[in-house]
């Protein structure tokens, strides 16, 4: 097996975007680890590209490579 799903065991994307906090905003992880808390799209792609992938603004909409969880993507607002 080749591509992201391979790196994060062939179960799901190795980027998530947990669902919205009570508080706003949504954790981030990255192949497992915590990346941080992000407010909006930039946020993310600024953990991304901290992480090492330079093309982050490309891979929010590619399922095998970020799942958004518990919400709609690309929603940041409280739940």
């Amino acid at each position: 097996m080749t591509g992201p799903a391979a790196h994060a065991g062939g179960m799901s994307a190795p980027i998530v975007i947990h669902r919205p906090s009570p508080t706003g905003g949504r954790r981030v992880t990255i192949r497992g680890q915590i990346a941080g808390l992000a407010f909006d799209d930039h946020d993310v792609t600024e953990f991304l590209r901290r992480a090492g992938l330079p093309d982050a603004e490309q891979l929010l909409d590619q399922p095998e490579w970020v799942e958004w969880r518990g919400g709609r993507a690309h929603q940041y607002a409280a739940a």
